[in-house]
């Protein structure tokens, strides 16, 4: 990266037109021939904003701490470019509030309507909502929408959703008065979808993730194809980045796609806030929770925007309503928004190549260290593996730590009895730093 130039050449050339010139050269004309640069300067290469934070880190080291992050889990170290914080501490949208007066609200129901947009495009279906909170949140409203669908108080999920998912979920479906029924994992970590059948019977759909928990990638088709078969509707609970590599939730026949959308943009943050996205089929977009935003035109023909199929997030009907969320979320939406926009199709798929290249790089190298087994070494995965130590996972970090890294976690925190660590490597970790903790494991496990 040696230069960046924000105009396109066709832009720049445009301006040169308006000004009667052909060329940036002709800018210069005036300038004597003795004293134009006839050579490059002597001056090291423009570096990118990731390497230029590297080394305002490492000039950092002696007055705070910053441990290379081996762990996600469901909060990933992703690279953010400068441009969403920058824009998104501006103070129309800091102080920008719920947008139940249209004809005040139009710069925050146009920033809405964009991001649904792109979030359509992203998991190719054809509706979207805005306003929930995380991916648990997405998982329990899309339970309730597939139960008031079908008018079936049944619903079936895998065992490779994440577990606070899942508990998030049981909450929502004991006061919805839902039977939650659990699809077991096969020996490969993904869901048996030989099961699903037998299970379903009277279930008003399914919910599955992909990459699931222990970051294994699902046969998602075969999923959605067996719970067609029980005439459910299928829910694919997705990584967005995730998407930059592998089939989009609508062209696998995902009813509904779903998940959190932290990876797009938004920093770690202690644990949020974070954002939560859902999208359908257009058969499914009236039991969408959250809001809709929608495009048409004024009495004089202009582009406005508006609410629509609800005028209120929270459907107003108390115990009886489909959902009672509230909160805007659109700073967190602005933010994944304009993450979307600014690294591009091109860009999210080098982000998801990068981040399976890494992990998968990470994940042989452990493999072959005296006291460590890769649990799945036949499945694909993303940008999360599980391995399998003969040392306590918990002492294990702690030697990591001292050696200066952040390793995987420790799935007994949240998967009761599980010895194993799941491990996670992104573009932020560097060649060097992966070399570093493969030789400090090395130590550690020694």
């Amino acid at each position: 990266m040696k230069s960046y130039v924000p105009n396109t050449a066709n832009e720049r050339l445009e301006m040169l037109s308006s000004i009667g010139l052909r060329s940036m050269d002709d800018l210069y004309v005036d300038v004597p021939q003795e004293m134009a640069l006839k050579a490059p300067l002597n001056m090291p290469a423009g570096k990118s904003e990731q390497e230029v934070r590297r080394i305002f880190r490492q000039l950092a080291k002696n007055t705070c701490m910053d441990l290379p992050i081996f762990r996600g889990a469901g909060a990933y170290n992703h690279y953010i470019p400068a441009v969403v914080p920058q824009l998104t501490m501006r103070s129309e949208f800091y102080t920008s509030y719920t947008p139940y007066q249209t004809e005040m609200s139009q710069g925050m129901l146009q920033a809405i309507f964009e991001y649904q947009t792109l979030i359509c495009d992203l998991t190719g279906l054809d509706a979207a909502n805005a306003s929930v909170y995380d991916g648990a949140h997405a998982c329990s409203e899309v339970m309730v929408a597939m139960k008031l669908n079908k008018r079936k108080a049944k619903v079936l999920y895998s065992a490779g959703l994440h577990p606070d998912y899942i508990a998030t979920m049981k909450t929502y479906a004991r006061f919805q008065n839902i039977e939650l029924v659990e699809v077991p994992l096969c020996a490969k970590g993904r869901t048996d979808v030989s099961k699903i059948a037998e299970l379903g019977a009277g279930a008003a759909g399914m919910l599955a993730a992909s990459p699931n928990f222990l970051g294994n990638i699902e046969n998602m088709a075969d999923i959605a194809e067996a719970v067609h078969g029980f005439g459910g509707l299928f829910g694919a609970v997705v990584n967005p980045l995730s998407l930059g590599a592998l089939k989009r939730p609508g062209d696998y026949g995902a009813d509904f796609a779903l998940g959190d959308a932290q990876p797009l943009g938004m920093a770690l943050n202690f644990g949020g806030p974070y954002l939560g996205f859902v999208s359908a089929k257009a058969a499914n977009m009236r039991n969408l929770s959250g809001r809709i935003v929608g495009q048409t035109t004024d009495s004089e023909g202009n582009r406005v925007y508006c609410l629509t199929l609800s005028a209120r997030e929270q459907h107003i009907r108390r115990e009886r309503a489909a959902s009672n969320i509230c909160s805007n979320q659109c700073l967190c939406v602005l933010m994944s928004s304009i993450y979307m926009s600014t690294m591009g199709p091109q860009g999210m798929a080098e982000v998801a190549e990068q981040n399976i290249q890494k992990a998968h790089y990470l994940a042989d190298a452990l493999a072959k260290l005296p006291g460590v087994k890769l649990r799945y070494p036949q499945t694909p995965f993303f940008n999360e593996f599980v391995i399998d130590v003969e040392k306590d996972a918990e002492a294990v970090n702690a030697g990591l730590k001292q050696r200066g890294y952040m390793g995987g976690l420790p799935l007994s925190r949240l998967l009761t009895g599980d010895k194993g660590m799941l491990w996670c490597a992104t573009e932020m970790n560097t060649r060097e730093e992966l070399d570093g903790v493969i030789a400090a494991l090395k130590e550690v496990l020694a």
